[in-house]
């Protein structure tokens, strides 16, 4: 697990509580359910209509995910190809049948059983692209419908505030308790900009990172695989995957 997006969000809502209350504020004065419920419940419901039930159910998996997920690191995947082009040019490709049990990736071992299998090298690398290209897709779904609620829930908030305003008109006669309507109308607008900020947008760049280094982990099994079917020295294998690494993992994989 990465915890950077839980470490962020966490730390975010508790520098904004401490700032409340070193000005004098009560944090519990911003828990209050109408305006919490309307920023959040039709933020979600919009951003919901504009998608289909896949999207939404999607989703959900992808909020846990953003949350949850370890971020992919395509280094410790060059000394693994490697061992497979050394072996392959060793032993041929069919003896890489047994070592195929013990990688853990699932798009690797995908690829090399194909290879195995005597699939033409251009399929292979079709049939493998085609894969990171639904994935890109599936991903940038995700992503977008975080990215929505953070468009949609400012203004949500600016609806609620004109709701709450005009209770506040409507109660004129009564000024003992204009002061608790026109704060409840402006929490509105407060949990529309903060959940936008704070959570949704947030998630929505965590989704675009995560979907950018998965893609890039199966770019490097896809040279790997093209590499070990063509017969390539590994040393020369090495370097062409490292180089297909951000430079920050230059190091990690040499």
């Amino acid at each position: 697990m990465d915890p950077a997006t839980l470490i962020g969000l966490v730390l975010a809502f508790v520098i904004i509580i401490a700032s409340n209350m070193m000005e004098g504020g009560n944090p519990a004065s911003m828990l209050l359910l109408p305006p919490m419920l309307l920023v959040f419940g039709a933020t979600l419901a919009i951003t919901f209509a504009g998608g289909t039930v896949a999207d939404g159910k999607h989703a959900v998996k992808a909020f846990k995910r953003a949350l949850t997920a370890k971020a992919p690191n395509s280094a410790d995947l060059v000394p693994t190809v490697v061992s497979l082009a050394e072996r392959a040019r060793r032993d041929g490709l069919l003896a890489l049948e047994d070592s195929l049990r013990e990688i853990d990736d699932p798009f690797l071992v995908k690829g090399m059983t194909l290879a195995i299998d005597g699939t033409d090298p251009d399929e292979v690398r079709e049939i493998l692209e085609a894969e990171v290209y639904a994935k890109r897709s599936q991903d940038k779904h995700a992503a977008k419908f975080f990215g929505d609620a953070g468009a949609y829930a400012p203004t949500i908030g600016i609806v609620g505030t004109v709701m709450g305003l005009v209770h506040v008109l409507e109660n004129l006669a009564e000024p003992e308790k204009l002061g608790h309507l026109i704060a409840a109308a402006f929490l509105a607008t407060l949990w529309g900009v903060m959940s936008a900020n704070a959570i949704w947008l947030p998630i929505s760049s965590r989704l675009k990172r995560l979907s950018e280094l998965e893609a890039n982990r199966m770019e490097v099994a896809i040279e790997g695989v093209a590499a070990i079917q063509a017969g390539s020295n590994p040393r020369v294998v090495a370097q062409k995957l490292i180089s297909l690494l951000p430079a920050g993992q230059h190091a990690e994989a040499a």
